[in-house]
């Protein structure tokens, strides 16, 4: 007797009823779109990491390019004014330790965000 399946007026033999079969449709359903909404998040999630590092690959290639600036600014004066190039340097040093700071600001507060 356990092998006896219902009738399926398709001619064959069927293990569900069909509102069991609606059932079994509405909950697929309801998992593709639960499964479509948990994509998105996880897509959108990834573009703002993605946007947060090229702010900070932003902020970081202009502090370097502005170091380097910097740098070479100091170097031309310290030839034209040899007995400045302690002070020069010192200026220089504190410029680049605040860019770098403020490069340091940029990836927490974005990481916050």
């Amino acid at each position: 007797m356990s092998n006896i399946q219902p009738y399926s007026p398709a001619g064959g033999l069927s293990t569900f009823s069909s509102r069991n079969s609606r059932t079994v449709g509405r909950e697929l359903s309801r998992i593709g779109a639960v499964s479509s909404v948990q994509l998105a998040r996880v897509e959108a999630a990834a573009e703002l990491q993605a946007a947060t590092i090229d702010a900070v690959a932003f902020v970081g290639r202009k502090a370097l390019q502005d170091v380097a600036m910097l740098s070479q600014i100091e170097t031309q004066l310290a030839q034209a004014v040899p007995y400045a190039s302690g002070r020069l340097a010192a200026i220089a040093d504190l410029t680049a330790i605040a860019m770098s700071e403020v490069v340091a600001d940029t990836a927490r507060s974005l990481r916050r965000a």
